[in-house]
């Protein structure tokens, strides 16, 4: 069963959640460097690779493994594989999937022929 907008939301929601507490104590440790902000991507950089390998290796992140979600690939319904979910998580990051398709999954999910389903 596909899972619905607002779970997906939710999921990333929570995993960009968790990313900011993980990388509190980082920005606190290094922003005061005079490190011109780059310290501000840290969040970013930590959702990034938390959704690049889980979603690689287990076929779901954090956020999406809490609400019983996985991306599959839309066709067989297996696994994407770290390969094409560096690409989902690439388009995710630079905010692509608010761009929907007509069958209602994101732009980075139709790019990569894949899909969120319910567990």
């Amino acid at each position: 069963m596909d899972a619905t907008f607002g779970r997906r939301l939710l999921a990333v929601f929570i995993d960009w959640i968790a990313s900011l507490v993980i990388a509190g104590p980082i920005q606190n440790a290094w922003g005061r460097d005079g490190s011109k902000g780059w310290h501000l991507f840290i969040p970013l950089i930590i959702f990034f690779v938390q959704v690049w390998i889980l979603t690689g290796l287990t076929g779901s992140s954090f956020g999406q493994r809490l609400l019983r979600l996985r991306v599959i690939d839309s066709r067989t319904g297996g696994a994407i594989g770290p390969a094409r979910a560096l690409v989902r998580t690439l388009l995710i990051c630079g905010v692509i999937p608010a761009i929907l398709t007509r069958d209602g999954r994101g732009y980075h999910d139709w790019a990569c022929n894949s899909k969120v389903d319910r567990v």
